[in-house]
């Protein structure tokens, strides 16, 4: 039997999170065998990591308790990394799991190795599902369109897409850089001030009844329209979602750009952080650019990026390198 000594000093069991990303700093071990973390929301459950010190270090990973971990039981698809705080941190990386979690014994990763004074442990979230007590095909939680549409809305919908497919009283022409789409301007109008004020003055394209947006492709252009039309699909949107942010800010369309922002900043990672950031600055996404920051240096993830950094300062705006900067001074305090 192994008798656990459990830490008194709860000041470090808080974990932080962003996005998809859970980070446990640990700043002292102490003489204890065992710690757990407080609980920490990801996805629809609360979530516990627990250290456990004996021959090896013993890291575990399961969902706190709950109705909702009883009744909805997830499936977690994760890597969990272990490492030294500090600027040469050598991280223990375990491979990538998915496995159904109940208890503090479905997942435990090993780490052959001792570790004195602070250490960081991180999980990130690379999909999570709802395992089906009936038997069905597991349901991922991300991305979820969350619609909930009464019979009315459902109907309208349908009508919409019809005008839309089949060009039903289409009224101006829309040309792109691979082809054209018909549209109607009146939900042009009532969605984009930008195209309203086409229409409403005595523009190039009132008078010939075309829109000339060639620097989108044509399936953006058409996941564009879906969303204007109320019946973009989920996995479309997150394709063109890029495109989308940007004919977002250049046609003033304010609900379609915090959509992309809130999506964007759903699933950054170390692979993409870099560009994220990037598109946060060129489209003046506060949250975005400070979930960016927060994931490169409060999280400590610049260390992932060393490589990718020195480009990304050559093209950098000087303004975007001042408030990184600016970051790593409120972050890396003296101790």
């Amino acid at each position: 039997m192994i008798l656990r000594v459990v830490e008194t000093d709860m000041g470090d069991s808080k974990v932080e999170t962003i996005s998809r990303l859970a980070q446990w700093r640990i700043e002292n071990f102490g003489p204890c065998s065992y710690k757990k973390s407080d609980p920490f929301k990801v996805g629809i459950w609360n979530w516990h990591l627990s250290v456990e010190k004996n021959r090896y270090l013993y890291v575990r990973l399961f969902p706190e308790p709950s109705r909702t971990a009883k009744e909805q039981p997830p499936i977690a698809k994760f890597v969990l990394r272990v490492s030294n705080a500090g600027a040469n941190r050598r991280p223990f990386i375990s491979p990538i799991n998915e496995r159904l979690l109940r208890t503090c014994e479905d997942f435990v990763f090993p780490v052959d190795s001792t570790f004195h004074g602070r250490f960081i442990i991180d999980v990130e979230f690379l999909d999570l599902k709802i395992y089906p007590l009936n038997g069905a095909e597991a349901i991922s939680i991300w991305p979820s369109d969350g619609m909930m549409q009464s019979v009315s809305t459902q109907s309208t919908l349908r009508c919409l897409s019809r005008m839309l497919n089949e060009g039903i009283h289409a009224d101006v022409t829309i040309n792109t850089a691979a082809g054209t789409i018909k549209a109607h301007k009146a939900i042009l109008s009532a969605s984009s001030p930008v195209f309203q004020s086409m229409f409403r003055h005595n523009l190039m394209e009132k008078e010939s009844s075309t829109i000339y947006i060639e620097d989108m492709s044509l399936e953006s252009c058409m996941a564009l329209l879906s969303y204007l039309y109320g019946t973009i699909k989920q996995e479309d949107f997150w394709m063109h979602r890029l495109a989308l942010l940007g004919a977002a800010n250049k046609y003033d369309i304010v609900d379609l750009k915090d959509a992309c922002e809130e999506s964007l900043l759903e699933d950054i990672t170390s692979g993409n952080v870099l560009e994220r950031l990037q598109e946060a600055w060129l489209y003046q996404l506060n949250k975005l650019k400070k979930g960016c920051l927060m994931y490169l240096f409060d999280f400590g993830k610049i260390y992932d990026v060393k490589e990718e950094i020195s480009n990304f300062f050559k093209q950098a705006d000087r303004e975007l390198m001042l408030e990184m900067f600016q970051e790593v001074l409120t972050v890396w305090k003296p101790v």
